[in-house]
């Protein structure tokens, strides 16, 4: 599936993702496949704007159905979604990648970093 364009996002996700597409271009090349877990967004949307190759999940159920990590690929990219699965190490246990690239909040309006 191929990532929205990310004119299509407002521009304080554009702003948001900064500081990370930065991050991301220091550690992963351009030439590696990336998977991107859960739906198209501006992430991903700025990734494929800046020549990398990136595909989504789609809107996999991550806490259940791992199958779509199994597939072979360079990296995994985490943002922001981690903390939205109710465990996420057996999905990170079953990744068939070399490297793994993800974010999550220090806080959340529930609770403080955990």
């Amino acid at each position: 599936m191929k990532p929205l364009p990310a004119k299509d996002f407002d521009k304080t996700a554009y702003e948001r993702f900064g500081k990370t597409l930065t991050f991301l271009e220091g550690v992963v090349e351009k030439t590696e496949s990336i998977l991107d877990l859960g739906p198209d967004n501006a992430m991903s949307a700025m990734m494929a704007e800046k020549g990398y190759k990136v595909k989504n999940t789609g809107m996999v159920d991550l806490d259940v159905d791992y199958s779509v990590v199994r597939e072979a690929n360079d990296v995994i990219t985490a943002f922001q979604i981690l903390e939205h699965m109710v465990s996420p190490f057996p999905l990170l246990h079953e990744a068939n990648a070399r490297k793994l690239v993800a974010s999550v909040p220090l806080s959340l309006w529930f609770a403080g970093a955990y």
